[in-house]
């Protein structure tokens, strides 16, 4: 079995164009001893994510337009864990802010941890379902945000990752992590089909 180590840092820069996207220039020294002076990394707030079940057994969506991607995209209800806030109190925050569903600490289960791009980035996202959510009157969207609720069957859910409709990769992670510790929820999709 091979003895994989970690690189160790020589030297490192802040060269952030701006707090929303830091950037950091790293000097690294390799386990076979070569030296890479302009190795590049961003370190990332970390996130959040949340996967929540209504009561009519739907999973919430939010359906937006990502900047980053030039794309409109369908996410689980996300955003950068918040200053001061443990990653389950601003989990509840974002449900709340970007898809009107109020939930309590104790509705939170856990469901792990990704990482995007872990080759550039420093960067993780905290994963959580809720069951039984309901609805709030409305939103309270950033100025960025302009975001259309969207809620699928956990079946249909499966059907349009596997389709390519749903696509992005955190979310994408967090659902299927979901379907493996949960099956239940998503019992009835045949994994098979080629259709």
């Amino acid at each position: 079995m091979k003895n994989i180590k970690k690189w160790k840092i020589l030297k490192e820069a802040d060269v952030s164009p701006s707090k929303w996207f830091p950037v950091f220039q790293h000097t690294v020294e390799l386990p076979n001893g070569t030296v890479i002076d302009d190795y590049f990394i961003s370190r990332m707030i970390h996130a959040v994510m949340v996967l929540p079940i209504t009561k009519g057994n739907k999973i919430v969506f939010t359906k937006q337009y990502k900047h980053g991607l030039g794309e409109i995209t369908l996410e689980l209800p996300a955003g950068f864990q918040q200053e001061g806030k443990t990653p389950e109190e601003s989990a509840l925050a974002e449900l709340e802010e970007e898809v009107g569903i109020k939930a309590e600490a104790s509705d939170l289960i856990r469901i792990g941890e990704v990482s995007n791009v872990p080759t550039k980035i420093m960067h993780i996202v905290h994963c959580y379902l809720v069951r039984n959510a309901e609805f709030n009157p409305k939103q309270n969207l950033e100025v960025t945000e302009d975001i259309e609720i969207v809620a699928v069957s956990p079946q249909e859910t499966l059907k349009m990752i596997k389709e390519g409709k749903i696509w992005v990769a955190d979310t994408v992670a967090c659902v299927m992590k979901a379907s493996l510790l949960y099956p239940e929820i998503f019992a009835g999709f045949d994994r098979e089909s080629k259709k």
